[in-house]
């Protein structure tokens, strides 16, 4: 089984931090170079599927100004010495090709099927590159394909145990609701209210039809579990504009100041006055809700 530190430490622990001072003996096949485009494939296992047209338009712009600064890294296809297989870089492959781009610099190392999902998995993960659901998928892999635990998982990427279990829970969503998390329309927290819920798919289309924020859904999801009666989409929908305290105006309000800070905001109003809630997930958001505030 691999260590999970040098795991841990992303794919300059494989690469053998690449273009650092070595000599040749040393430095072996790991050596910058590059290869034609067509030479590169991607790689089956990684765990991102979707690349939007706009990121990858926006890529190859700057690909075109600037070129590709950091090699994509690869593995040596079986038998063939030209062809690669991509470890990680997939998206400026893609984008390179956009560009016009005849080769590429490539990082090319040796890394067995179990490696190379490893580290797809680890890299996209630790640059933020998946959505909650390729992400969730990724652990998974980690699990049935490389026979890693949960805990083992959670000290690869750096993450708590319950956030690897929650994020594996995503996978139980109905396929619709799953769709709106990788389309962006719904936030993983959001999507984990709604796992093992009868009406999840109902519910996922009322938080996106009506902005919810993850607080306004959980008293929603808190209402309806177990509850008997019509649970179509206009039902509830009719009984969400309905409900005391949340009108039209106020719904409005939350989701202009959600647009203005990028968080999720939610007022509860009680008689003349009430409480303004303002979800952070860390120290970073905080520091800008503060500047922001403060300026």
């Amino acid at each position: 089984m691999a260590d999970h530190r040098r795991l841990g430490r992303g794919l300059a622990a494989l690469i053998g931090d690449v273009g650092e001072e070595s000599s040749p003996a040393e430095q072996g096949s790991r050596k910058p170079r590059r290869a034609p485009i067509e030479s590169l494939a991607p790689n089956p296992r990684n765990p991102r599927r979707n690349f939007t047209a706009s990121e990858l338009e926006e890529l190859a712009a700057s690909i075109k100004e600037r070129g590709i600064i950091q090699p994509i890294v690869v593995r040596q296809v079986a038998e063939d010495k030209d062809s690669f297989e991509i470890i990680a870089g997939e998206r400026r492959w893609r984008a390179a090709q956009r560009a016009g781009l005849h080769e590429v610099p490539i990082a090319i190392v040796d890394a067995t099927d179990a490696q190379s999902l490893e580290f797809a998995i680890i890299e996209n993960v630790q640059r933020a590159d998946l959505n909650p659901i390729e992400e969730a998928a990724g652990y998974v892999a980690l699990m049935e394909q490389c026979n890693h635990t949960q805990d083992e998982v959670a000290q690869i990427i750096g993450k708590s145990r319950p956030y690897i279990s929650n994020m594996v829970r995503l996978l139980k969503l109905p396929e619709p609701v799953k769709a709106q998390v990788r389309a962006g329309k719904l936030s993983a927290g959001h999507a984990r209210l709604l796992v093992g819920h009868a009406n999840a798919q109902v519910l996922a289309e009322l938080a996106i039809d009506e902005g919810y924020s993850v607080r306004q859904l959980e008293e929603w999801v808190r209402e309806e579990s177990g509850k008997p009666g019509d649970t179509t989409f206009d039902a509830i929908q009719k009984k969400s504009r309905a409900a005391p305290g949340k009108d039209a105006d106020t719904r409005a309000l939350e989701r202009r100041l959600s647009d203005t800070l990028g968080l999720d905001v939610s007022f509860d109003h009680r008689g003349e006055g009430g409480t303004v809630h303002i979800r952070y997930k860390d120290l970073d958001q905080l520091d800008a809700i503060l500047k922001k505030l403060e300026g």
